[in-house]
C-alpha cells in the first residue's frame, strides 16, 4: 500500500477511475485514524495513547493497486470539496436498476 499526499492521492484516484471505466471496479474505504502504527495493547498493559488530533484514512484499490492517504482536520474541507467533485465526475457509469423486479413484487402482493 502506498501512502500518498492528498493532492497526489486524488490524481492517482482519477487514474484508477479512468483505468476501470470500461470494466472493473474501484473500492474506496474511509475510517477514523488516530495515528497509531502499532496494534492496540492488550488489557494487561496500561498504556494510554492520546491522539493529537482527529484524522481520516482513505484507501482506494482496483484489486491490483492500492493507494491511501491521511487527511488531517485542517485540510478536511479542501479535500472534501475536491474529492466530491472527483466522485461526481466519475460516477456516471453506474447501471440503473431493473424495474421488472418491482412489478413482479407488486403483482405478488395483490
Amino acid at each position: 500500500m502506498v501512502l500518498l499526499e492528498n493532492d497526489s492521492f486524488l490524481t492517482e484516484l482519477t487514474r484508477l477511475f479512468q483505468k476501470c471505466r470500461t470494466s472493473g471496479s474501484v473500492v474506496i474505504t474511509l475510517k477514523k485514524y488516530d495515528g497509531r502504527t502499532k496494534p492496540v495493547p492488550r488489557k494487561g498493559h496500561s498504556e494510554t495513547f492520546e491522539p493529537a488530533d482527529n484524522k481520516c484514512l482513505l484507501r482506494a484499490s482496483d484489486g491490483k493497486r492500492k493507494i491511501s492517504t491521511v487527511v488531517s482536520t485542517k485540510e478536511v474541507i479542501k479535500f472534501q470539496m475536491a474529492y466530491s467533485n472527483l466522485l461526481r465526475a466519475h460516477m456516471d457509469g453506474l447501471k440503473k436498476k431493473d424495474k421488472k423486479s418491482k412489478s413482479k413484487k407488486t403483482k405478488a402482493t395483490q
